[in-house]
């Protein structure tokens, strides 16, 4: 990195923090801190579902993912697309019309305040594990690899900036700075896939020196790290919990002006998930090229500074491949990503504190106390993200982006199960649902501390994606059977949670939505053919 790299990186800084600052304007109002004030458009959803998504997990570990293994975990985000769709067109309906603030507020009025605190409990530690702790490590590496600054600093450093306008502009302050990184995201990335297939010589020459199996997005059912059985069954599984459930993207379409307005920003938010293959595993592969040829400028760079392509492949191909400016403009890309997923969990993590916790306890506190209450517990999490980063370290031995991918396999399928069901089956009762919660959360921690011991039993047998069809298929069972053993619920009192088709009476806009979604779907297909 050059004056030029910095002075750009600088300019990005100064930018993000003054539109930051500017969003957090009397943010005393709990409706207009966590929510913007429900008065949000599609566009600026959308990018936010797509920037707040884009973390640690894509700009480290799906490039380190498309070094390793290919295309395979592109499927995460082509099926995300699905799952978007499934946001807009099946929850967003009756998560309107409840008028929740936060999701373990709708599971208490489904079922029970206990099956609001469970999904509150469970929401903050997934947080932690799977999105703090990896986003601070993810920024600190790209720190250490492109400014040469120490991994910890580098942390530390991250976590102050973001937090900064986080803490003062709340879910505004957090959407309209991810509009603005969701550009620079993107052209920042496609910039690092152009300038690779130029130093790799092309498409085609990335294509014959790929791995084998590299450039197909299906394996066999006996693959033994992603066998299309987990892929189709398993995966869909964490993607109902994670893109229809998980208050940290709910929270944004529940920021909607209306209900036709999140279902746009869904459909927008799901042709942008088809980037990632082409934006972040694409430069992995080009990497792979660029390493394995003993001529490439790239090889030499790297034999020359003794660098080892691993987490740091993005990192790296931006400080070997680009010219100056343009380093420091696409690092600025690297860290907006970051930043834009770190504020968003910040924001997601301290509504559920505040919202499901403390005010649970202390109903008639204040609103300017309440938004206090969330800025202080955003700190406390900081702190406990960062002193849980040596043990995820121990953890992501298989890359940063399956850690991810595997924890959430182990508490996602009875939340996913309970909404499902819960939307679907009125008589499905607050019992049967507990029974659920604390079977899966049994069988779920004890495959993670299975995992985090070395203990090979029976729960780490399984492919971690059929690990959880398995439990949400038993999460199902045991919530259906303990549901009809037991008394019917108050139908009356839970007439608004029950699923119920689109109130949406305009019906031109209705049309446009339909035949976007059915574009989007035809892309997808279009997709798995050509990389079978």
């Amino acid at each position: 990195m050059e004056f030029l790299d910095f002075l750009v990186l600088g300019l990005y800084f100064t930018i993000i923090l003054g539109v930051g600052i500017y969003s957090s304007r009397s943010k005393e109002d709990t409706s207009e801190y966590f929510l913007a004030n429900r008065n949000l458009g599609w566009f600026v959803i959308g990018a936010s579902l797509f920037a707040s998504n884009i973390g640690s997990e894509h700009l480290v570990g799906l490039a380190e993912s498309g070094f390793k293994k290919g295309l395979i975990e592109s499927q995460f985000e082509i099926l995300a697309a699905f799952m978007l769709l499934t946001l807009g067109w099946v929850f967003v309906p009756f998560y309107k019309k409840s008028g929740v603030t936060t999701m373990p507020e709708f599971l208490e009025i489904r079922f029970s305040p206990s099956a609001r605190m469970y999904l509150s409990l469970v929401s903050i530690f997934a947080y932690v594990i799977t999105k703090i702790s990896v986003t601070i490590f993810a920024g600190a590496i790209v720190f250490e690899t492109l400014l040469g600054i120490d991994f910890w600093t580098g942390a530390i450093i991250v976590v102050v900036v973001t937090g900064f306008y986080t803490i003062l502009g709340g879910l505004k302050a957090v959407i309209y700075t991810d509009t603005i990184q969701m550009f620079l995201l993107l052209g920042g990335s496609i910039l690092v896939t152009i300038f690779g297939l130029d130093a790799a010589g092309g498409w085609n020459n990335v294509v014959a020196n790929s791995g084998e199996g590299f450039m197909s997005l299906w394996r066999s059912a006996s693959d033994a790290n992603y066998p299309w059985t987990a892929i189709l069954f398993g995966a869909p599984i964490l993607g109902i919990w994670y893109w229809c459930t998980d208050q940290f993207i709910v929270q944004r379409v529940l920021a909607a002006k209306d209900e036709s307005t999140g279902r746009k920003a869904t459909i927008f938010a799901g042709f942008l998930k088809l980037t990632p293959m082409f934006i972040f595993v694409l430069p992995g592969m080009i990497a792979y090229t660029l390493h394995n040829d003993p001529n490439s400028a790239f090889k030499l760079a790297l034999d020359a500074e003794g660098n080892a392509i691993s987490s740091g492949t993005l990192p790296a191909m931006v400080q070997f491949l680009l010219p100056v400016g343009l380093r420091g403009l696409v690092a600025a890309g690297i860290l907006s990503a970051l930043m834009s997923s770190l504020s968003s969990v910040f924001n997601s993590c301290s509504t559920l504190i505040t919202w499901d916790i403390y005010r649970k306890y202390n109903p008639e506190e204040s609103e300017k106390k309440l938004v206090r209450v969330g800025q202080i517990a955003t700190g406390v999490l900081v702190i406990t993200g960062m002193l849980w980063i040596p043990f995820q370290k121990s953890l992501s031995g298989g890359g940063l982006f399956q850690y991810i991918q595997g924890i959430q396999a182990y508490i996602s399928p009875p939340i996913a199960a309970a909404f499902l069901l819960g939307l679907f089956i009125k008589r499905i009762n607050s019992q049967g649902v507990m029974m659920a919660f604390y079977t899966g959360a049994l069988l779920g921690l004890g495959r993670l501390i299975s995992e985090i011991m070395g203990w090979a039993n029976l729960l780490t047998q399984p492919h971690f994606l059929h690990f959880a069809l398995y439990l949400f298929l038993i999460c199902s069972g045991i919530m259906l059977i303990i549901s009809y053993m037991t008394p019917e619920p108050d139908y009356e009192k839970i007439k608004n949670v029950i699923y119920t088709s689109s109130d949406t009476k305009d019906a031109e806009d209705l049309k446009i939505d339909k035949s976007l979604t059915f574009l989007l779907i035809i892309f997808v297909l279009i997709i798995w053919y050509i990389f079978s």
